[in-house]
Protein backbone atom coordinates (compact mmCIF):
# COMPACT_ATOMS: atom_id res chain seq x y z
CA UNK A 1 0.00 0.00 0.00
CA UNK A 2 1.86 3.18 -1.53
CA UNK A 3 1.09 6.22 -0.79
CA UNK A 4 1.39 9.13 -4.00
CA UNK A 5 1.71 11.81 -1.91
CA UNK A 6 1.77 11.41 1.96
CA UNK A 7 3.71 8.88 4.22
CA UNK A 8 2.52 7.69 7.67
CA UNK A 9 2.90 8.93 10.34
CA UNK A 10 4.32 6.39 13.07
CA UNK A 11 5.76 7.63 16.22
CA UNK A 12 3.90 8.47 19.18
CA UNK A 13 5.33 11.12 20.01
CA UNK A 14 4.78 12.45 16.77
CA UNK A 15 0.76 11.59 16.98
CA UNK A 16 1.16 12.73 20.61
CA UNK A 17 2.58 16.42 19.03
CA UNK A 18 -0.48 16.62 16.92
CA UNK A 19 -3.20 15.76 19.79
CA UNK A 20 -1.31 18.81 21.44
CA UNK A 21 -0.91 21.19 19.03
CA UNK A 22 -3.34 20.37 16.15
CA UNK A 23 -7.31 21.73 15.73
CA UNK A 24 -9.72 18.91 15.63
CA UNK A 25 -13.13 18.40 14.20
CA UNK A 26 -15.57 15.33 14.74
CA UNK A 27 -18.27 13.24 13.46
CA UNK A 28 -20.57 10.51 14.28
CA UNK A 29 -17.40 7.88 12.95
CA UNK A 30 -14.31 9.33 13.23
CA UNK A 31 -11.98 11.87 14.78
CA UNK A 32 -9.57 14.35 12.78
CA UNK A 33 -6.98 16.46 13.78
CA UNK A 34 -4.89 18.74 11.71
CA UNK A 35 -1.53 20.37 11.96
CA UNK A 36 1.00 21.95 9.70
CA UNK A 37 4.33 20.15 9.57
CA UNK A 38 6.15 22.80 6.95
CA UNK A 39 7.08 19.75 4.77
CA UNK A 40 5.73 19.30 1.21
CA UNK A 41 3.86 15.92 1.68
CA UNK A 42 1.09 14.65 4.10
CA UNK A 43 1.55 12.22 6.70
CA UNK A 44 -1.24 10.13 7.64
CA UNK A 45 -1.49 8.62 11.35
CA UNK A 46 -4.84 6.10 11.85
CA UNK A 47 -5.71 5.17 15.46
CA UNK A 48 -8.34 2.47 16.54
CA UNK A 49 -8.76 1.67 19.65
CA UNK A 50 -9.23 -1.57 21.19
CA UNK A 51 -12.98 -0.18 22.33
CA UNK A 52 -13.98 -0.47 18.73
CA UNK A 53 -13.29 -4.12 18.70
CA UNK A 54 -11.25 -7.18 17.78
CA UNK A 55 -8.39 -6.87 15.77
CA UNK A 56 -10.12 -8.12 12.91
CA UNK A 57 -12.55 -5.26 13.32
CA UNK A 58 -9.81 -2.79 13.96
CA UNK A 59 -7.52 -3.45 11.43
CA UNK A 60 -10.72 -3.40 9.04
CA UNK A 61 -11.58 0.25 10.06
CA UNK A 62 -7.64 0.97 9.58
CA UNK A 63 -7.44 -0.54 6.07
CA UNK A 64 -10.93 1.78 5.16
CA UNK A 65 -9.68 4.96 6.59
CA UNK A 66 -6.50 4.32 4.62
CA UNK A 67 -7.93 3.24 1.58
CA UNK A 68 -10.07 6.22 1.59
CA UNK A 69 -7.45 8.79 2.00
CA UNK A 70 -5.28 7.02 -0.76
CA UNK A 71 -8.02 7.71 -3.26
CA UNK A 72 -8.95 10.74 -2.64
CA UNK A 73 -5.08 12.47 -1.24
CA UNK A 74 -4.75 14.28 -4.64
CA UNK A 75 -7.29 16.53 -3.42
CA UNK A 76 -5.78 17.43 0.24
CA UNK A 77 -4.07 20.14 1.01
CA UNK A 78 -0.20 19.23 1.42
CA UNK A 79 2.36 20.03 4.30
CA UNK A 80 0.24 18.70 6.81
CA UNK A 81 0.10 15.62 9.95
CA UNK A 82 -3.38 14.26 9.69
CA UNK A 83 -4.47 11.55 12.82
CA UNK A 84 -7.84 9.96 12.41
CA UNK A 85 -8.82 8.52 15.24
CA UNK A 86 -11.70 6.26 14.31
CA UNK A 87 -14.52 6.18 17.16
CA UNK A 88 -16.48 3.20 19.16
CA UNK A 89 -19.66 3.61 16.11
CA UNK A 90 -17.04 2.54 13.49
CA UNK A 91 -17.25 -0.63 14.07
CA UNK A 92 -19.74 -1.66 11.67
CA UNK A 93 -19.12 1.09 8.73
CA UNK A 94 -19.34 0.67 5.27
CA UNK A 95 -16.73 1.65 2.80
CA UNK A 96 -19.19 4.75 1.51
CA UNK A 97 -19.65 6.00 5.06
CA UNK A 98 -15.97 5.80 5.75
CA UNK A 99 -15.66 7.99 2.71
CA UNK A 100 -18.17 10.26 3.64
CA UNK A 101 -17.29 10.88 6.77
CA UNK A 102 -13.72 11.29 5.87
CA UNK A 103 -14.11 13.62 3.18
CA UNK A 104 -16.68 15.67 5.56
CA UNK A 105 -14.37 16.54 8.18
CA UNK A 106 -11.57 17.42 5.72
CA UNK A 107 -14.62 19.97 4.18
CA UNK A 108 -14.80 21.18 7.74
CA UNK A 109 -10.93 21.41 8.72
CA UNK A 110 -10.48 23.34 4.98
CA UNK A 111 -7.93 21.38 3.73
CA UNK A 112 -9.34 20.38 0.15
CA UNK A 113 -8.02 21.91 -3.15
CA UNK A 114 -10.79 23.37 -4.94
CA UNK A 115 -13.13 20.70 -5.05
CA UNK A 116 -16.74 20.48 -4.61
CA UNK A 117 -17.09 17.71 -2.00
CA UNK A 118 -20.69 17.42 -2.35
CA UNK A 119 -20.16 15.79 -5.96
CA UNK A 120 -16.82 14.13 -4.59
CA UNK A 121 -18.78 12.40 -1.51
CA UNK A 122 -22.30 11.10 -4.22
CA UNK A 123 -19.40 9.47 -6.11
Amino acid sequence: MKYKFSESLKKNCDFQYVYKNGKSYANKYLVMYILENHGDRNRLGISVSKKVGNSVARHRVTRLVRESYRLHENIFNSGLDIVVIARNSASRITYAETESALLHLAKLHHILIGVDTDEVIKK
